[in-house]
């Protein structure tokens, strides 16, 4: 009886030792990380659309960025047609051949839809886009057949963490704008934009959530509107936020530890004659359950044919924690 029960307590001892030691491996085991590539504005129509004629990829200069990465995502600056009437009055419209989505596809798993030209060509147009880009096995945020889906989280899942991405655009014209009846943008209104970001958390279960912005004006400093709403953002949940429209590369930000990145300037775009709108940003963070663990940014040079190319190496990385 001694004898079994000196066994027991031995047994018992190593029991404990084991899930002591198996504590200790989890906590020594870094939590997985997703990595999230963001580009900026996408518009092929001109010289990428040349490119494309030819059979010739307007990415290739570029595809070392998002080779290996989780989640590849970037601003559809134009809509994807062959239907639509174009917006009257409208200084700069374009409109491009579906052809392309097959280059878009390859190197990127959604677009974001949320900018001031994806509507150029009517509600007719933006509609056959999202069946074009359904068809391409394409993902797409901020925009939808309606209201509803336009503000709609987009989410990704990659090693168990379910990313949320967001898309909203405050540069006018608004009548791009989704309606409960009407397929359109998401528009950018601050206690909406809140309750997006709190409802992908409580309704949607994300772990992450980014917000996506087209906004500001067409100069290298954010301005007090952008600051303030990307606070809160933040503030609502965001884990970083992501800006575009001004066409050249914006300051960097950072609130809470979570970074903010007022704009990332073009990406593929021709008709630019001065350099600061033909140099941006490829951005790729490090994500988990906590947000951003780490970020690195990537410079990219676009030719004369809208076309963007980039070295190898990163110009800046940033480690959070």
């Amino acid at each position: 009886m001694k004898s079994l029960t000196c066994s027991t307590i031995k047994l018992a001892a190593l029991c404990v030792s084991a899930l002591l030691c198996m504590n200790a491996a989890m906590a020594q085991t870094p939590e997985p990380a997703v990595s999230v590539v963001f580009a900026g504005d996408i518009m092929l129509e001109g010289g990428p659309d040349r490119a494309i004629r030819r059979g010739h990829d307007p990415f290739a200069g570029v595809a070392h960025l998002f080779k290996g990465a989780d989640i590849r995502l970037g601003n559809l600056e134009c809509v994807v047609a062959t239907v639509g009437s174009v917006e009257p009055e409208k200084p700069n419209v374009f409109r491009v051949h579906p052809r392309g989505l097959k280059f878009v596809k390859r190197h990127f798993d959604a677009v974001g839809l949320a900018n001031n030209h994806s509507g150029d060509y009517g509600p007719q147009a933006f509609a056959q886009m999202l069946g074009l880009l359904k068809q391409s096995g394409l993902g797409y945020y901020g925009g939808g057949h309606d209201l509803k889906e336009a503000h709609k989280p987009h989410i990704l899942e990659r090693q168990g963490l379910r990313i949320a991405i967001l898309g909203y655009d405050e540069f006018q014209p608004r009548n791009f704008e989704a309606d409960h009846d009407r397929p359109g943008v998401a528009w950018s209104e601050d206690e909406q934009v809140v309750r997006d970001i709190k409802d992908a958390r409580r309704v949607w279960n994300a772990d992450v959530v980014i917000p996506v912005m087209h906004w500001g004006w067409e100069e290298p400093i954010a301005n007090a509107r952008q600051r303030a709403l990307a606070r809160l953002m933040i503030d609502a949940g965001a884990d970083a936020v992501i800006g575009g429209h001004p066409h050249q590369l914006q300051d960097t930000d950072q609130y809470k530890g979570k970074p903010i990145f007022y704009s990332l300037g073009n990406f593929v775009f021709e008709g630019f004659p001065d350099k600061v709108n033909n140099v941006a940003w490829v951005v790729r963070l490090s994500v988990d359950r906590q947000g951003v663990r780490a970020w690195k940014a990537h410079r990219v040079d676009i030719d004369k044919q809208g076309l963007p190319h980039a070295a190898k190496r990163a110009i800046q990385e940033i480690t959070l924690r």
